[in-house]
């Protein structure tokens, strides 16, 4: 048996994390002694490591315990799968290295092609392969599914940005991508198309409240209301779709950045529309 002292001393992982772990109900000590002191035996130590591959693949410490408290959990079959996922995480940070060397040496190089979209679209053809039934009820023909695909890969680029700004990373983005797809694939849209024109209603009429208010500061009482309730309610109708942890400072930098996205804004809520929504999401998430 070791301590968590000795744990936390063997992994490099922290005593406090231990202590969460445990209150989490994820690593649960194998013995407690009267002391109240952690003791964890080798079975223990095994299954941290576990979940240290699955942290290094940036799933979520609920995810983890998600996968791991499933009664089928295969414990060969996820190194099998963590092993699979770690080459292509090393083959992407090799890339990216290589990227970095010729910046360095100052040579002009935005191929966004280097945040490999292999995975993402391996799990896609994956999908495809396995959900052939539930594709063709929900998308109406695998025609319209492989045509999804040549959509995402005409826009690899783009993607490929956003993916790094929204998820913080790719595999971030195409674990979360896999998540949705598979809930869309069992439910159905997360909006029934009866509710949508209602909801892209509300949408549109919180929009126009919050740019009414382009006289006053962005960190003005009622502008920061307003900016919350837009927030709460299109969170609230991305329902349990993924929509990655930096969602909203993405939205404000298209707000205020990306060309496009202020020429049709300003032009449906009035000049300078664009860049005060930018402006007063930043201010309310205090960036």
């Amino acid at each position: 048996m070791m301590t968590v002292k000795q744990v936390s001393l063997l992994t490099g992982v922290s005593i406090r994390s231990l202590q969460f772990y445990d209150e989490i109900g994820l690593l649960k000590p194998t013995q407690t002694t009267a002391a109240g002191y952690r003791l964890y035996d080798d079975a223990a130590l095994e299954k941290l490591q576990q979940i240290l591959f699955f942290k290094e693949l940036e799933f979520t410490l609920k995810e983890i315990k998600t996968i791991m408290s499933e009664p089928a959990f295969d414990k060969a079959a996820a190194f099998a799968k963590q092993r699979e996922l770690l080459e292509l995480k090393r083959d992407r940070l090799s890339a990216m290295l290589g990227l970095l060397d010729k910046l360095i040496k100052g040579e002009a190089c935005m191929d966004f092609k280097t945040f490999d979209m292999r995975e993402y679209y391996r799990i896609l053809d994956d999908f495809k392969r396995t959900h052939t039934e539930a594709i063709t009820t929900r998308l109406g023909s695998m025609e319209r599914f492989d045509e999804m695909v040549r959509e995402l890969q005409g826009n690899e680029n783009e993607i490929a940005e956003m993916a790094e700004k929204q998820f913080g990373s790719l595999s971030g983005y195409t674990n979360a991508m896999e998540k949705n797809l598979a809930a869309f694939l069992e439910n159905g849209p997360s909006v029934s198309p009866a509710d949508a024109e209602g909801l892209s209603r509300k949408t549109d009429e919180l929009t126009q409240r919050l740019t009414a208010l382009q006289d006053r500061d962005e960190n003005a009482a009622e502008v920061r209301s307003a900016v919350g309730e837009l927030i709460e309610f299109v969170n609230a109708c991305n329902g349990d779709m993924e929509m990655g942890e930096n969602y909203w400072p993405f939205m404000a930098e298209l707000y205020l950045s990306n060309p496009a996205f202020i020429q049709a804004t300003d032009q449906k809520y009035g000049a300078g529309a664009s860049r005060f929504i930018g402006r007063a999401i930043r201010a309310y998430l205090g960036g």
